[in-house]
C-alpha cells in the first residue's frame, strides 16, 4: 500500500465538507492481494456474466412467447430473472473494469451509487425467493382456492410493494454513510464499495450504521429463509395427509426447483455471514466467497428452472420445434 500514499494524500486535499462531516473524493478498492494468476479469476466472471445473460435471456424469452407460462407463478420466475440479470449486471461489469483493467478508484457518489444496486437486487433475491414460496404453499396447502388467492394483481402488488419496501429500506442504510467523516484511510479492504468495510473507515461514530447493518442483516438474509421454512413445514404437514404416494411426489415435485435455488442462494450467503461475524476469515477467502455468493446463483437459476421445470423445458422443446418447421417451410419456398 506504500505505492498509494501520493495519490491518497492528493484525495484527502479535495475532500468535501458537508457540514461537520468530511468525504473522500474517491475510495479505493484493495481486492484481492498476493494472490498469483488473479486474472484468470476475473476472465472466469466474465464468461459467468455471459452465460448468465444468456440463460436469463432464455427465459425471459420463453415465458413471454409461450401464452401457457402466463401465469401468476412464472411473473414471480420472471421477476426473478430479472433481478438475477440487473444484479449480476450492477456487479460483474464493474467488477472486471476494476481490477481486470486496474481501474481501483472510485468517486464517492459512485461507490454509494454501486452499493445500493448491489445490495438492493441481493435484497430482491431473497424477498422473490419468499414469494415463491408462498405461491407453492397455497398452491398445495390450499389447492381449490389457489387460482382464487394466487392471481396476477394479487402478485403484481407483492411485487412492487417488495421493490419499493426493499428500495426505501437500502437507500436509507446508503444514506447513513453520508453522516460518517472519512478523514485517514480511503483504501476500501473488498472487491466492491461494500457497506461494513466503508463504514469502518469512518473516523467518527459508527454505531448507527452497525445497527442499521445488523437490521436489515436480518430482514434480508435470516427472516426470508425462516418465513420459507415454516411454509415448508406446512407443506410437508399438507403432503403427509395425502393417501397416495405418487400424488405426494408429484406435489413435492413441483417444490424442487424453488428449494433448490433456495439452497444455492441462502446457504453460501448465511455460512459466509455467520463465519464472518464469530471467527476470523483470511480477506481473499472473504472475497472470494462474496463474489460467488452474488454470481453463482443468477448463473443457475435459469439453468435450473429450464432443466428442472417440466413447463418450461416442454417450452423450450416446441419453440424449437416451431422454428424448424417454419425454417423448413422457408427452405422449400
Amino acid at each position: 500500500m506504500t505505492s498509494l500514499t501520493p495519490d491518497i494524500q492528493k484525495m484527502k486535499s479535495s475532500t468535501t465538507f458537508n457540514a461537520t462531516f468530511v468525504h473522500p473524493a474517491k475510495f479505493y478498492n484493495s481486492g484481492f492481494s498476493d494472490v498469483p494468476h488473479i486474472k484468470y479469476f476475473y476472465i472466469f466472471l466474465c464468461f459467468v456474466y455471459i452465460i448468465t445473460v444468456l440463460g436469463n435471456g432464455l427465459l425471459f424469452s420463453v415465458i413471454y412467447l409461450v401464452k401457457t407460462l402466463h401465469t401468476p407463478k412464472y411473473m414471480i420466475v420472471f421477476n426473478l430473472a430479472l433481478t438475477d440479470l440487473c444484479g449480476s449486471t450492477a456487479l460483474i461489469p464493474k467488477l472486471l473494469d476494476t481490477f481486470l483493467f486496474d481501474n481501483r478508484y472510485i468517486v464517492y457518489e459512485a461507490c454509494l451509487t454501486y452499493m445500493f444496486f448491489v445490495v438492493f437486487f441481493g435484497s430482491m433475491q431473497s424477498w422473490t425467493l419468499v414469494i415463491m414460496a408462498y405461491d407453492r404453499f397455497i398452491a398445495i396447502c390450499f389447492p381449490l382456492r389457489y387460482h382464487s388467492i394466487v392471481t396476477k394483481p394479487a402478485i403484481a402488488v407483492m411485487l412492487l410493494f417488495m421493490l419499493v419496501s426493499i428500495s426505501c429500506l437500502i437507500a436509507c442504510m446508503v444514506g447513513l454513510i453520508d453522516h460518517l467523516s472519512f478523514c485517514d484511510s480511503v483504501v476500501v479492504q473488498s472487491f466492491f464499495c461494500d457497506y461494513g468495510p466503508v463504514c469502518r473507515l469512518a473516523c467518527n461514530d459508527n454505531s448507527l450504521n452497525y445497527i442499521m447493518a445488523v437490521f436489515l442483516f436480518t430482514v434480508m438474509l435470516c427472516f426470508p429463509p425462516a418465513l420459507i421454512a415454516l411454509t415448508y413445514i406446512c407443506i410437508a404437514i399438507a403432503l403427509s395427509r395425502i393417501a397416495s404416494g405418487k400424488e405426494r411426489v408429484k406435489a413435492f415435485k413441483t417444490c424442487t426447483s424453488h428449494l433448490l435455488i433456495m439452497a444455492i442462494f441462502f446457504l453460501p450467503n448465511l455460512s459466509t455471514n455467520i463465519a464472518a461475524l464469530t471467527s476470523y476469515i483470511h480477506p481473499n477467502a472473504r472475497i472470494i466467497n462474496y463474489t460467488l455468493i452474488h454470481t453463482v446463483p443468477p448463473l443457475l437459476d435459469p439453468l435450473i428452472y429450464s432443466l428442472k421445470t417440466e413447463e418450461v423445458l416442454n417450452s423450450i422443446k416446441k419453440i424449437c420445434k416451431k422454428n424448424e418447421i417454419s425454417s423448413i417451410k422457408l427452405s422449400k419456398k
